[in-house]
């Protein structure tokens, strides 16, 4: 028996030909039609790489610096950022002059609990600072350009170094509630995702195009941090870290929270790592702080249930210690030994 050579069997689709001029004109048509009752946004400047662009230009955060000088004698050199429940580190201060966040020109106003809604000038330990009584957050709604702009004001100020504080979760096993954990490094996920407050024109007068980020966190000013953490006592419950943030405001499921874990993150939040990319974009000092305030649920066995609440009943315990802490580290600044 012979074989014949088999045709090839029809093919039960249609070979497709897409003509790209046609195809973009029916996108065009179609865009807004999807589904009944929604709407595809359209392509302007909300969807498109322009988005991407900073809403506010260096004449933005000058008006705003400038406007600061005027209404205040100090010339900060520091600037403290205080998280959820820490803006009792403005307290510190003396010979305050106090602005809300309202008053200010171009100034987003912080939403959440916790977060008071002033900038503060003063004296810690004979320094001139400036302090973040509450910061702003990317899940209130906020651009990420908005989120940093207190940053870029600092640096126009003078500010040289700058602090960060936030409450976090513990995800290392061996920390406990009411560690302060020194920021050595930190996972940035929202910038994973895009969303970095780098993204779009860079303007030299603030840093360069890419900027390092393997030194973000001072190494000089955390090995002050543990001398003086020593000094103060407080070296028993000062632990080293990463920290990583994630958009919020859900607090992490357990996969997430197991995720985290393996990639290396000893805390996470919802906080600072935007801060922290500006400050060193503009060639900062940064020195970072996180205040354990819950141990983040790993076990779905587990009842336990993170809250805001708790966060803040921790703050309130353990405040005293790190207002201790970063104002000596301020005064250990002031007097030049770093």
């Amino acid at each position: 028996m012979t074989s014949a050579t088999r045709a090839p069997p029809p093919s039960l689709h249609p070979p497709i030909t897409i003509h790209l001029n046609s195809a973009r004109h029916h996108l065009s048509e179609t865009k807004h039609t999807a589904r009944e009752g929604h709407r595809f946004p359209d392509m302007d400047a909300s969807t498109s790489p322009s988005s991407l662009q900073c809403s506010y230009s260096f004449e933005d955060y000058k008006k705003t610096a400038d406007w600061l000088l005027e209404h205040t004698k100090q010339r900060p050199k520091v600037a403290i950022i205080c998280g959820s429940g820490l803006g009792g580190l403005a307290d510190l201060l003396e010979d305050k002059t106090e602005f809300p966040y309202k008053d200010i020109p171009s100034f987003p106003t912080s939403t959440v609990q916790g977060h008071a809604g002033q900038l503060v000038f003063g004296k810690l330990q004979g320094c001139e600072c400036v302090c973040m009584q509450g910061r702003f957050h990317f899940y209130e709604g906020y651009s990420i350009h908005k989120v940093t702009y207190p940053v870029r004001v600092f640096f126009l100020l003078g500010v040289e170094t700058l602090i960060v504080t936030n409450a976090a979760g513990g995800l290392n096993a061996a920390f406990n509630v009411g560690d302060i954990m020194l920021i050595k490094d930190h996972i940035n996920m929202p910038g994973f995702a895009g969303q970095n407050p780098l993204c779009g024109h860079n303007d030299d007068r603030f840093g360069v195009r890419f900027p390092c980020m393997s030194d973000a966190y001072d190494r000089d000013l955390r090995a002050l941090a543990k001398k003086t953490a020593k000094e103060q006592g407080c070296d028993s419950f000062l632990q080293e870290g990463v920290y990583c943030m994630l958009a919020g405001p859900t607090y992490e499921t357990i996969a997430e929270s197991r995720v985290l874990q393996t990639l290396g993150a000893d805390a996470v939040g919802m906080s600072t790592v935007p801060e922290v990319v500006i400050a060193r974009h503009c060639g900062l000092r940064v020195l970072g702080l996180s205040l354990v305030t819950n141990k983040v649920v790993m076990d779905y066995e587990s009842k336990e249930k993170a809250n805001h609440e708790e966060v803040l009943r921790t703050t309130q315990l353990r405040t005293k210690d790190l207002q201790r802490l970063v104002s000596q580290l301020v005064c250990q600044l002031s007097s030049g030994n770093h």
